[in-house]
């Protein structure tokens, strides 16, 4: 488990950084990694490697880690990264450091996604640290969840924290389930027929592989899969329907979405997509991250549609209640530190 340290009192703490140094210390910098390393990415491949030269931190996408079949675009692949930058900066905060971010610095590399450089912070809020405190207690939950108690204040908040820049959030209406439903049964469909995204599905989910991919006990029954309709198809696992007193998901649904499917605008809207997750971990909901119905253009023609605007949406996010008494599953196992942050010199 990784720590976040919390204030004694107050809204708030001094920094314990050394203001006079401009760059972290290699202790700072590898938690930071660690908790970035937590962000969710599509069945768990973590398609990110982070490289420290003194200064910056940069961010490189690792195509080998990618799903060709089932994210053939790469997009996926991009907002689990633009993920992981968001949760680097919320931990970085939380140490005392602002981060500024140059995205796709070098026209010449479409891998090198970011670089990241660093200022000491004045203070370190609450909400700084209350953020950081969610990257390890997040989790996909892929089970029914009940309706986000006192949704319309968090909302309100919810929506002045999300840079609009980075995309745009929608909550869609409760009369878009049948057709949100509906664009999920028609990507099964078709995924059905696709040997080689039924070959990835295989591999990538129901065990672990080299510490990636999503463990037996992160899926679910055919029973609780026909009880969350907008949810992924994944192999079904077998033993008692868990969660019997949700006979339906009453989850609240929203949508990130961006102008276009530039590389830039993905990797930022994966930013604000960690912003969500993080401010509702904090809020006590739990959230399952939905990327299924953006995979085929049929069915996210159909999610476009209920956006009633010209945007692309790169993700669907159910947020709910879980159970007080739910059973805490196993954190999802992820990569040492050694294969996904480099030194190129000694760290400081």
């Amino acid at each position: 488990m990784i720590e976040v340290l919390r204030p004694s009192a107050g809204c708030g703490r001094a920094p314990t950084v050394d203001t006079m140094n401009s760059v972290p210390s290699g202790e700072v910098v590898e938690k930071a990694v660690l908790l970035a390393g937590r962000a969710p990415s599509l069945h768990n491949s973590q398609p990110w490697l982070w490289v420290f030269e003194g200064g910056t931190l940069q961010l490189f996408a690792v195509r080998e880690r990618s799903l060709p079949n089932t994210d053939a675009g790469g997009r996926q692949l991009v907002l689990g990264c633009g993920i992981s930058l968001g949760h680097l900066c919320a931990a970085l905060a939380a140490s005392g450091w602002r981060t500024s971010i140059d995205r796709l610095p070098d026209p010449n590399r479409r891998d090198h996604l970011a670089t990241v450089r660093f200022a000491p912070a004045r203070i370190v809020t609450d909400a700084d640290l209350d953020r950081a405190a969610a990257i390890p207690r997040r989790h996909t939950d892929r089970l029914p969840f009940a309706a986000p108690a006192n949704w319309d204040d968090f909302e309100a908040v919810l929506r002045s924290i999300i840079d609009p820049a980075d995309a745009v959030l929608d909550v869609l209406p409760e009369d878009s389930r049948p057709a949100l439903a509906r664009a999920s049964q028609l990507t099964a469909d078709l995924r059905r027929y696709d040997a080689g995204y039924q070959a990835e599905l295989q591999w990538w989910t129901g065990h672990v592989i080299g510490s990636t991919g999503v463990p037996a006990d992160a899926l679910t029954s055919a029973e609780e899969q026909v009880r969350v309709p907008v949810g992924r198809a994944l192999p079904a696992t077998t033993g008692a329907p868990r969660r019997s007193e949700q006979p339906a998901d009453r989850s609240t649904l929203l949508a990130l979405s961006t102008e276009t499917d530039d590389t830039a605008e993905v990797l930022r809207c994966g930013t604000a997509l960690s912003t969500v997750l993080l401010e509702c971990t904090a809020a006590g909901y739990s959230t399952c991250p939905l990327t299924h119905v953006i995979e085929y253009p049929r069915s996210r023609a159909i999610v476009a549609d209920l956006l009633g605007a010209a945007r692309q949406p790169q993700v669907l996010v159910r947020v709910g209640t879980a159970p007080d008494d739910r059973d805490e599953p196993a954190p999802t196992p992820r990569l040492p530190l050694s294969e996904i942050l480099r030194f190129t010199a000694p760290p400081p």
